[in-house]
């Protein structure tokens, strides 16, 4: 049996966590050296009051092993809200490790992570990343208890794929019987959903003008490609009693068509589902500027705080 808490891997772990928050944060080349220094402490204060339990399977599927991380607040006094983060990369590329900096805000601001990698289309073709996603959240649903997760307070949240994941883990109903390879009587709810430029409508990507090679590689070549692509945009899916869903995205976006997103906030505008959408004017596929981060992560942290997930400060 595996050990979670084996003597090098923690080590090895920690050492790789701190020195990555070390440089993301005393490194930034626009800091003075007192906020350098400021940054330095913020950073050494995460790293001392988290823990990470690495490479938990939580589903096994095509004798393939999908794998979660788990950052725990130590000093946490009650259970904590809890983000679970879905890694970009067109559901062909990507993985948790490349993108463990993405969700440095929540550890800064105490929250518990669960870092989620799932199968991409070299291993199962869609639908599977989506049924892996809602796997790993029934995992949460069963075992955050032990890691002093508040399950009435957990976010989703994913880059590109992982934003299309983020929305789909939220938005699926039950009856598409999409987690299927791990039932359970659990409700599958979150109490808000953080997408950074997801994909909403994958028909749109498989041919035309919009068409996207990783989009047809995740489909591959199946005759009912139309009706899987149909069953995991999340665009079928909005209806009223969806939880609250904040998007981002860049107007210049060339991988993500914009209006996809747009088509969704209006879309849940007509539903009376509580959503935002914040524009980054000019903002590229991610890549965007400290300012344009500063202003998207206010926008996260003040939606959050709408919906009392977080406590909303004057700052």
């Amino acid at each position: 049996m595996q050990n979670p808490f084996a003597m090098e891997e923690a080590v090895m772990r920690r050492l790789g966590f701190v020195i990555a928050l070390f440089a993301a944060f005393a490194f930034a080349p626009a800091l003075s050296q007192a906020q350098s220094t400021d940054a330095f402490a913020k950073a050494l204060h995460i790293f001392d009051n988290y823990r990470v339990v690495a490479n938990i399977t939580y589903l096994t599927a095509n004798n393939w092993d999908a794998k979660l991380d788990v950052y725990q607040a130590r000093d946490a006094a009650a259970p904590n809200p809890t983000l679970v983060y879905f890694h970009g990369g067109g559901w062909v590329a990507g993985s948790k490790e490349a993108s463990s900096l993405t969700f440095l805000p929540f550890l800064d601001m105490g929250w518990n992570v669960v870092n989620v990698e799932y199968r991409l289309a070299k291993i199962s073709l869609a639908p599977a990343a989506v049924q892996d996603a809602l796997c790993a959240l029934r995992w949460v649903y069963r075992n955050g208890k032990e890691y002093n997760v508040d399950t009435s307070r957990l976010v989703v949240m994913g880059n590109s794929a992982g934003g299309h994941l983020a929305l789909t883990t939220g938005m699926t109903p039950a009856s598409e019987s999409l987690d299927s390879l791990c039932p359970g009587n659990e409700q599958l709810k979150v109490a808000a959903v953080i997408n950074w430029y997801g994909i909403t409508d994958v028909n749109e990507l498989l041919a035309g003008a919009n068409v996207r090679n990783f989009a047809v590689a995740w489909l591959g070549g199946m005759s009912n490609r139309e009706d899987i692509a149909r069953r995991v945009s999340p665009l079928t899916y909005v209806r009223a009693g969806l939880p609250p869903i904040i998007s981002i995205q860049g107007d210049a976006d060339p991988t993500v068509p914009y209006a996809q997103n747009v088509r969704l906030h209006q879309a849940l505008d007509k539903a009376g589902i509580r959503n935002e959408l914040v524009t980054i004017p000019g903002g590229k596929h991610g890549g965007f500027s400290d300012a344009e981060m500063a202003r998207a992560y206010a926008a996260i942290r003040g939606f959050l705080g709408k919906q009392n997930i977080v406590r909303q400060t004057t700052n």
